[in-house]
């Protein structure tokens, strides 16, 4: 049966280590409902209660233009083998992009990843886990190497060039503001 907590636990924290994939869910009041798989070993706990995910550049920019209006998020991890569980963060989130000036400070507790382009930091006001029972098994065999591939013949100059193209607002017409200089 499902249960919530105010914090992560160090049992919960132990389950995110394990997750090879999380999903990530947000929305506006008006603009359509965005969720999105992420990988990559992105996800990285600072605390009990705040998490940080680096995001790489991809087809869309939803969540960073969902956040900067509405900073609701939710971020689910489920149990794919072992025993079965879904987790599920709720929260407050904002986007860090790769020229604010709190980037450097964020950047080095991930992997460099290729056509990184924003960090996103949750502050979490619920965590909910809940069976998982019919979730079903998937065996992980590996990472899909083609988005870092795609990222390094693009080149920095070239990524920055699709974020100008294909990353500057969401489906909805929401700026994202990847090309703007922050101080956050």
């Amino acid at each position: 049966m499902g249960q919530q907590f105010s914090e992560l636990s160090d049992k919960h924290i132990k389950f995110i280590g394990k997750q090879k994939l999380f999903f990530v869910g947000t929305a506006t009041a008006d603009s359509k409902v965005n969720v999105s798989p992420k990988g990559m070993n992105s996800f990285k706990v600072i605390n009990n209660n705040t998490i940080a995910w680096l995001n790489v550049t991809g087809s869309g920019n939803e969540t960073a233009a969902h956040v900067q209006v509405q900073p609701r998020m939710t971020i689910m991890f489920a149990a794919f083998e072992g025993k079965p569980m879904i987790l599920r963060l709720y929260g407050s989130a904002s986007v860090v992009h790769y020229n604010s000036d709190s980037w450097d400070e964020l950047y080095q507790l991930f992997p460099p990843l290729p056509g990184a382009r924003q960090i996103f930091t949750l502050s979490i006001e619920l965590v909910q886990t809940s069976c998982g029972m019919s979730v079903p098994f998937f065996d992980y065999v590996s990472e899909r190497e083609q988005l870092s591939d795609w990222a390094n013949n693009k080149g920095e100059d070239g990524i920055k060039a699709y974020w100008k193209e294909k990353n500057q607002s969401s489906l909805d017409g929401i700026a994202t503001n990847i090309l703007e200089k922050t101080n956050s």
